[in-house]
């Protein structure tokens, strides 16, 4: 095992992505906090990793909030005394057009996708400085390469992130912390469920077509899984990764390619 005993907290890990990462570095050796706002979906996560024989700790977190972000690495040091891996992988999508996007969403969305990446990972970042070692992984999308209609607010928060993950990879490189990101593309979710549904009103196409017409543009022809990403983050958690930092990775089956 690649990762034996190292303590990872993953955000958003009560389902898709979130999941099965924290299913993949648990089977690593990892030790997993799990957090999300849904905490029903986290405790059902716990428990399969109860089951591959790592210790768990659930975290309910809503991570656009600095009060439950510093209670989620107090409640991690208390229970593990450190800090390995941090994946920043929660996040939301609201698709409609930007001319009826209302404020609020606007808000709810940067708030979550990219003020939560800068508020974990700045908590955790102190905790890994202190140790003189970390790996920081950013969940932002191919949306965050390559804008798409009807998903501009969701773009500008993913581009964010791959922006603050080259500035921060900078900024703790001399603390030997490295910090990347991965860019999903089409992956088999519930929100991407949602967002087929939404799409296919949008384009005035039966539910699912919207989602068929996505795959079109995949030269591999299929979308991806979550276990397609949680091995690209196995990886650059992983000692082979060591000499990585600042990078923003695509899994997206060839549809994204820079």
């Amino acid at each position: 095992m690649r990762l034996n005993n190292k303590i990872a907290i993953i955000t958003g890990a009560g389902r898709g992505i979130g999941e099965a990462i924290s299913i993949r570095l648990a089977k690593e050796g990892t030790d997993i906090v799990v957090c999300d706002i849904d905490f029903d979906n986290a405790e059902r996560t716990t428990e399969k990793i109860k089951t591959l024989g790592r210790q768990p700790l659930t975290i309910k977190i809503d991570v656009s909030k600095s009060k439950d972000v510093g209670e989620m690495v107090n409640l991690t040091m208390k229970k593990f005394g450190r800090i390995d891996i941090l994946v920043n992988n929660a996040g939301i999508a609201i698709v409609k057009p930007i001319v009826e996007f209302e404020e609020e969403e606007w808000d709810k969305v940067i708030d979550v996708d990219l003020k939560g990446v800068f508020l974990c990972s700045k908590a955790v970042a102190k905790i890994m400085i202190n140790q003189k070692s970390g790996k920081i992984i950013n969940i932002s999308s191919s949306s965050g390469k390559m804008g798409t209609e009807f998903f501009a607010n969701y773009a500008a928060a993913k581009f964010g992130v791959i922006g603050f993950t080259q500035g921060l990879a900078k900024e703790l490189a001399p603390y030997k912390i490295t910090v990347n990101a991965v860019c999903p593309g089409i992956i088999g979710t519930k929100m991407w469920d949602y967002a087929d549904e939404e799409l296919s009103k949008r384009l005035g196409l039966p539910k699912g077509e919207a989602f068929k017409k996505q795959i079109q543009n995949i030269p591999l022809s299929r979308s991806g899984t979550p276990e397609d990403v949680a091995g690209i983050v196995a990886f650059l958690v992983s000692p082979e990764a060591d000499y990585m930092t600042g990078q923003a990775i695509n899994v997206t089956g060839g549809m994204v390619m820079h």
